[in-house]
């Protein structure tokens, strides 16, 4: 049975240069999302949030090898970042986030598998913040984006040339903040953490 990895499938989204910003048009998917406010190295909403995407993703996964015979790697955790007033919003600010975190899910992948899973894990772990995932389309669009080595703490040079550069290019920021987190930080020292910054732009008209 062939494995899909979309790190591979989907390169130019989940492993983008890291030498210099690129301009994608990110198609729209379906996540496993949940939402959640604060600071996501103090929140117990955000460790359960966590715990519960990754036990359904995880769930869904073996569901789908077994019953469609198509099996996958899990894709990479990801996070939709902001404040009400995102001409505030700050790294430094964490507290005053609002967040969507959330783990892509193949088209294959349809809302009666993910009620069965549902049930599934809710018998055999029952994750606090269960209830609150949901399968939802997610339609990026144009966006841009670069890959990012290093701590966390560390981005707000980057976010900030980002944002730059997509005002010398002719384009307005909109949307969310969002990082995809290649890495796990729990594996890889945080100086060599790769998360791909993406920011949605359109043009100025």
């Amino acid at each position: 049975m062939e494995k899909v990895d979309f790190k591979k499938t989907l390169k130019h989204l989940y492993l983008p240069s890291q030498k210099a910003f690129t301009i994608v048009a990110v198609p729209s998917m379906q996540f496993l999302m949940v939402d959640g406010h604060g600071n996501p190295n103090t929140s117990q909403d955000y460790r359960d949030a966590i715990e519960a995407l990754y036990g359904l993703a995880y769930t869904l996964k073996f569901a789908s090898k077994q019953q469609l015979e198509k099996d996958y790697t899990v894709p990479p955790l990801e996070g939709l970042w902001w404040t009400q007033d995102m001409d505030t919003f700050s790294v430094q600010n964490k507290d005053d986030w609002d967040w969507t975190m959330m783990i892509m899910t193949p088209d294959w992948i349809a809302a009666d598998m993910v009620a069965a899973a549902r049930e599934e894990l809710q018998r055999k772990k029952n994750p606090v913040a269960l209830p609150k995932v949901r399968l939802e389309t997610y339609h990026e669009g144009l966006s841009v984006q670069i890959l990012y080595l290093g701590a966390y703490a560390d981005e707000g040079p980057t976010i900030a040339r980002m944002h730059s550069y997509a005002h010398e290019n002719g384009y307005a920021l909109r949307g969310k903040h969002h990082e995809l987190y290649i890495s796990d930080p729990g594996r890889v020292a945080p100086e060599k953490c790769k998360t791909v910054i993406r920011q949605p732009i359109a043009n100025r008209s």
